[in-house]
């Protein structure tokens, strides 16, 4: 959870055993410190400091290693490491391939809705390790003294520190989907930032899919009046963000997306599908190994279809735990044929670094000249470019990428 919070064991769908029992794969999970005490950066303390801003992607680096020295005794090929993430674990497997450490620990890469682009700048990132200090009522050489602080206190204190903090970089002109607690530029763990101009080149010869899910965080999941509005409320609501775009802004989605309903126009996400795409070009300029696109546009009915495509909503797929997800699935035949499919292509990815399985249609490497890129739904499809106008549009209006 955006490196704040949850575990490896937190929701059903991560329970690895459908894959190892239907893939001959070892299914791995893991650990490692968050929040505060995995991202606070106190490298202006000195030398014996200067990697505290990645101790959670050092936990995560440790953890690989063990794979490597020991998963031969549990069935694995330590020469055949997949690694896989979604939201905050997408952004973990971003940063990992950044980082020299991690090189050789792992073959393969996937990210799902989690494309970081752009890790904490060390300006930032230490100004929050020195208001921690500061708000704790700590000398500069009283600083080991932070290991001696309940992790309460110590959490409330970086809470406060980072959102003072994020006022400061806001100032700046500074607008990132995660601040504060996150992997930071270091200069030795992770040298520069992942995939904002280039990809890293311990990168290149990594086959990734990236993708993210139709609706993420959806608008109308979580405020119900959304749910059934018309097309005059809607435009009269968007036009608070889009003035006078907003026509244009509803004709972008219409083209995209013929017999739009009004709440898609709140839905309908761009964001991660921003982020996804821009790391997608970049890691296909080093022409080296193949991307595979995918959107995840399946709708839950649970709830009476409240939950929609939402963020986090393919890991009971990928996982082939649609059963056991059920209070997010609903658990039905659509459900599970949609999830052996979607399993299947992750295992095939995990074995060979090509995710094509017979019952899915020939799944392309993208490349942004076509845009390939696989519509997992009941009806699986490749669609290219689909949604250009829109993030088109989008781009235009922010005139900038979203980190």
């Amino acid at each position: 959870g955006g490196y704040s919070a949850g575990s490896g064991q937190e929701l059903p769908a991560y329970d690895g055993a459908s894959l190892a029992l239907s893939g001959d794969v070892v299914v791995v999970t893991l650990n490692h410190r968050l929040n505060i005490l995995g991202f606070l950066d106190l490298s202006a303390y000195g030398e014996k400091y200067a990697m505290s801003g990645n101790l959670g992607t050092l936990d995560i680096i440790m953890a690989l290693e063990w794979v490597r020295d020991n998963i031969v005794n549990f069935g694995g090929d330590p020469g055949n490491v997949t690694i896989f993430g979604q939201s905050g674990g997408g952004g973990k497997v971003s940063t990992l391939l950044g980082t020299p450490r991690a090189s050789g620990l792992f073959h393969k890469a996937i990210v799902q809705s989690g494309s970081m682009i752009s890790a904490m700048e060390p300006k930032y990132s230490r100004k929050i390790g020195i208001e921690v200090v500061r708000i704790l009522g700590l000398q500069p050489s009283q600083v080991e003294q932070l290991k001696d602080i309940p992790y309460r206190t110590l959490l409330e204190a970086g809470e406060k520190a980072v959102d003072r903090v994020r006022k400061e970089a806001e100032a700046d002109g500074i607008q990132s989907l995660i601040f504060g607690w996150a992997p930071t530029i270091d200069g030795i763990v992770l040298p520069e930032q992942p995939f904002s101009h280039n990809a890293p080149e311990q990168a290149k010869n990594i086959p990734m899919i990236i993708g993210t899910t139709l609706h993420e965080f959806s608008a109308s999941t979580f405020v119900p009046d959304l749910r059934n509005i018309d097309l005059k409320k809607a435009r009269e609501i968007l036009q608070e963000k889009y003035g006078n775009k907003t026509d244009a802004f509803i004709e972008s989605v219409a083209a995209v997306y013929p017999g739009f309903r009004p709440s898609d126009l709140f839905d309908i996400d761009t964001r991660f599908r921003q982020g996804a795409l821009l790391q997608a070009e970049v890691k296909v300029r080093q022409k080296g190994a193949p991307v595979y696109m995918y959107l995840f546009s399946w709708e839950s009915p649970v709830l009476d279809g409240a939950l929609r495509a939402m963020h986090c909503m393919e890991l009971p797929f990928v996982f082939n735990n649609v059963f056991r997800s059920r209070h997010m699935t609903g658990g039905g035949e659509n459900a599970q044929r949609l999830a052996e499919k979607m399993s299947r292509a992750w295992i095939n990815f995990a074995r060979s670094g090509n995710p094509n399985v017979a019952s899915l249609p020939k799944w392309e490497p993208y490349d942004p000249g076509t845009g390939a890129t696989m519509i997992f739904d009941n009806h699986c499809r490749v669609e290219y470019h689909h949604d250009r106008e829109l993030i088109s549009f989008i781009l235009e209006m922010n005139k900038k990428s979203i980190n």
